[in-house]
């Protein structure tokens, strides 16, 4: 048996296997468990389903070659039709199977925390980092997907200094993964009277939100402290203890939230953030044990550190990291970022097949 249908045929085994758990008391007892095996047979039931279709094929073919070597010359002429009709079925199948057997990051399918910082070029930075903020929000729209601010720090000259926002909806971090790095924008600035061109940066941070299923977090390696929000938003939020800041002891990593107008909607929002680092740096310190390297998401904003570049004189936006350039930056500021995400997944997807095992 050769790799492509020795591994379809392992799935299969481990889906009849998913299918048994599924049904037996341990795991209806289980939520968690029974949410997680859910989602994995769902996400084998292709492969399963393309591995009968192959297998079908194989037969019919096998039948068909067998009859090609008859003496019977009506046979012949039958054997021939069904290997015409048969044998471009499979080699198309086959091209689908390479694909469905890419290994599928697990994260894809999870809901996403973005985090958007204004960098080099002060103001201009700021406001580009709003900019790109409506952009999402107009392509999450367009999808059907939810925003929510989580936090938000809002800049004098217009845009956020800092804005952090979930993003709720079908398969998000499957798209909006690629959008970590720095994005650099050159234009002329609203600040710049003489109208010169000006190159700043806005770096974005996509991290998928962690379900139950992903992580357990120990009450006992959580500090929580409430405190009084300071800042613009409202008077109620200077008069009592509403921020809340969540210190995570084993990593270290902190969040403060502060944009909620009681404690408890502070609280859940801090927690939201603590599990989706935690679980990002779980995840990193894993692949650093298993020898794995991970491309850092977010860099310090410097011009150097991009990912993609916006230029408003040229209506033009390009993707470094795939070479992909759209003379249509009107458009793609108004959410239209389908283009740009298909070819950076094109791009994952080559990749992945090159360095596939089957």
């Amino acid at each position: 048996m050769d790799p492509v249908r020795a591994k379809l045929k392992e799935i299969e085994e481990q889906y009849q296997e998913i299918n048994r758990r599924l049904v037996s008391e341990e795991i209806l007892r289980d939520p968690r468990e029974m949410t997680r095996l859910s989602k994995e047979e769902a996400r084998l039931k292709q492969p399963v389903d393309a591995w009968a279709q192959l297998q079908e094929l194989d037969s019919r073919i096998a039948q068909a070659q067998e009859m090609a070597a008859d003496e019977d010359a009506e046979l012949r002429e039958m054997a021939e039709l069904e290997l015409a009709e048969c044998e471009p079925a499979r080699e198309e199948l086959l091209a689908r199977i390479q694909k469905l057997l890419i290994p599928r990051d697990p994260d894809d399918d999870h809901d996403v925390i973005m985090e958007i910082r204004g960098g080099a070029g002060g103001d201009e930075g700021n406001i580009f980092a709003g900019d790109l903020f409506r952009m999402y929000s107009k392509y999450a729209e367009a999808r059907g997907w939810k925003v929510q601010i989580m936090e938000a720090s809002p800049s004098e000259a217009g845009g956020f200094s800092q804005i952090i926002f979930g993003v709720k909806g079908t398969d998000v971090y499957a798209d909006l993964k690629f959008e970590s790095g720095a994005h650099r924008v050159q234009r002329v600035p609203k600040t710049e009277a003489q109208g010169r061109i000006h190159t700043s940066t806005a770096t974005v941070l996509c991290q998928p939100e962690a379900e139950d299923t992903d992580i357990e977090i120990d009450p006992k390696d959580l500090t929580i402290e409430t405190h009084r929000a300071s800042g613009a938003g409202g008077q109620h939020i200077n008069k009592t203890d509403s921020a809340v800041r969540i210190v995570h002891v084993p990593t270290g990593i902190t969040v403060n939230c502060q944009e909620g107008r009681s404690q408890i909607e502070n609280r859940e929002t801090a927690m939201r953030l603590i599990r989706a680092r935690v679980y990002e740096e779980l995840k990193r310190q894993k692949d650093e044990e298993e020898g794995k390297i991970r491309r850092a998401k977010i860099g310090t904003g410097d011009r150097s550190e991009k990912i993609r570049t916006y230029n408003y004189p040229q209506n033009r936006v390009t993707d470094h990291r795939i070479g992909l350039t759209i003379t249509q930056l009107d458009r793609i500021m108004e959410g239209r970022l389908d283009d740009v995400i298909a070819g950076l997944k094109e791009a994952e997807e080559k990749e992945k097949l090159e360095n596939a095992e089957v």
